[in-house]
């Protein structure tokens, strides 16, 4: 006891130094910048694009609303919502669509409801998934019949160009009655470039049309692959290996697509 009272001086001394060393470090903390996190209240508000893969995998569930089309997607043994702009889709089929941002909790002013995820893509792939993108299963017969449509751009009025010149030169439509015999050899096409798709699979793809076949018989539109993408609406004589019946999975289906072309 004595030495508790002789020694208390110093207990306090330590004391205050402690309490004077908390206060200052309290004084120091950083405090909070003010940058508030992005919330989300409507349906109609942008979602930036985020992400390095491709979402693949079939619609359990759709539903539009609010000018977006919200999917269930299956993807192996995984179920996620994913949402975008409104476009066309049915269950059961198989979607790839572009990455996007995930939002925990959102809520559809539109559909009052909450999701507890749901990722916000731009829309749907205009080709076939990234390498390293979840593998889809591959339709055959009317499946892939019903894919091939949207392999294909819209068909441009108007369009009349001369058959490029050479043995191995065909138009369009020429290309998709001799798909078969023409499979895995190279193949020279002209054409008016009405759709360009960058980056997919390290590749630049572009369609192209001449003015030969007919929406109706579904032979008016090719598919092309190359190296450095022209531009939408120029005129380009194309050279490539033709592969016939392309089956890239998810639903992205080619009749015919000249691949690895030369473009000039």
């Amino acid at each position: 006891m004595n030495s508790f009272l002789q020694n208390r001086p110093v207990a306090v001394l330590v004391a205050l130094i402690l309490l004077t060393s908390l206060v200052a470090c309290k004084g120091n903390e950083k405090k909070p910048s003010g940058t508030k996190p992005v919330k989300v209240s409507s349906d109609s508000e942008p979602m930036k694009h985020a992400g390095p893969e491709f979402i693949g995998g079939t619609v359990e569930e759709t539903m539009n609303s609010g000018g977006y089309t919200y999917m269930l997607l299956s993807i192996g043994k995984d179920k996620i919502w994913v949402a975008t702009p409104q476009f066309q889709v049915a269950k059961g089929d198989n979607v790839v669509l572009m990455p996007g941002q995930t939002m925990k909790n959102f809520h559809s002013k539109t559909l009052n409801r909450t999701f507890e995820t749901v990722i916000f893509s731009p829309g749907p792939v205009d080709g076939p998934p990234a390498h390293g993108a979840m593998r889809g299963d591959r339709r055959t017969g009317a499946r892939k019949a019903a894919s091939h449509g949207k392999t294909m751009a819209a068909p441009v009025e108007g369009i009349k160009v001369d058959k490029a010149a050479g043995p191995n030169a065909f138009t369009i439509a020429e290309l998709y009655e001799k798909a078969a015999e023409l499979d895995g050899k190279t193949v020279t096409v002209r054409g008016i470039v009405v759709k360009v798709a960058k980056n997919i699979m390290g590749k630049q793809w572009f369609h192209m049309q001449d003015g030969s076949g007919s929406p109706e018989k579904g032979n008016f539109d090719l598919t092309v692959t190359t190296s450095t993408a022209p531009e939408k609406g120029q005129t380009v004589t194309a050279t490539g290996k033709l592969a016939y019946e392309k089956d890239f999975g998810y639903g992205y289906h080619y009749k015919i697509i000249v691949e690895d072309a030369t473009v000039r």
